[in-house]
This record gives C-alpha cells, sequence and structure tokens, in this order.
C-alpha cells in the first residue's frame, strides 16, 4: 500500500504564505517554488528517513527534511503516514511557530 502524506492546518497555512509571500514579486516563481516544495516532500514518502532527527523534539519520529531555506517538519506515524507538520524558513524563530511551542 504504502505511506500516505497528510498536511497539518499548519503545514497549509505555511505554504500558503510561502506562495503569497513570493507572488508579490513573481506569480510564475511563486507556483514554481511550492511545487518544488512539494517535490521533495513527496520524496519522504520513497525514504521517510532521509530527513534528520528534529532536534528541538527529540523524538525519533520527528524529522525535518531541509530544501533550500525551508524546513519541512514531518511526523512519522505507525500506521504509514506522513504528517507535515510545518514548512519553517529558517530565518524565523521556531518560538513562534504555531506548530511547536520551542523557546530559541
Amino acid at each position: 500500500m504504502g505511506l500516505t502524506i497528510i498536511y497539518s492546518h499548519i503545514a497549509k497555512r505555511d505554504i500558503q504564505e510561502i506562495y503569497l509571500f513570493i507572488k508579490r514579486d513573481s506569480p510564475y516563481y511563486a507556483k514554481k517554488e511550492i511545487q518544488n516544495i512539494r517535490l521533495s516532500i513527496k520524496k519522504l514518502k520513497l525514504n521517510p528517513l532521509i530527513g534528520k532527527i528534529f532536534e528541538e523534539l527529540d523524538d525519533e519520529l520527528t524529522r525535518e527534511l531541509i530544501y533550500k531555506n525551508y524546513r519541512i517538519i514531518y511526523d512519522l506515524t505507525p500506521n504509514e503516514l506522513i504528517v507535515i507538520l510545518s514548512v519553517h524558513h529558517h530565518s524565523r524563530s521556531l518560538s513562534n511557530n504555531p506548530a511547536f511551542n520551542i523557546e530559541d
């Protein structure tokens, strides 16, 4: 059957915000960037352990995949789900991300 990728509400919002931010300068590149982010996420279906352990939570099942300046943070679940928690720009503080309650 294989792994299924689902996006949290926060991750969906993150992707929307990335798109809207880039779209101010170029609708073409905004669409292209989102396509490339989603393509990186799809690679997790073939190798879900490709991302490193997300050290801020110290949980082997919460991992992060780096794509350009973005940290794609995801959970692996026992029922073959990959849950995308957040697509977080590296320059922003994780403490401001509603997906996490982390202090820098």
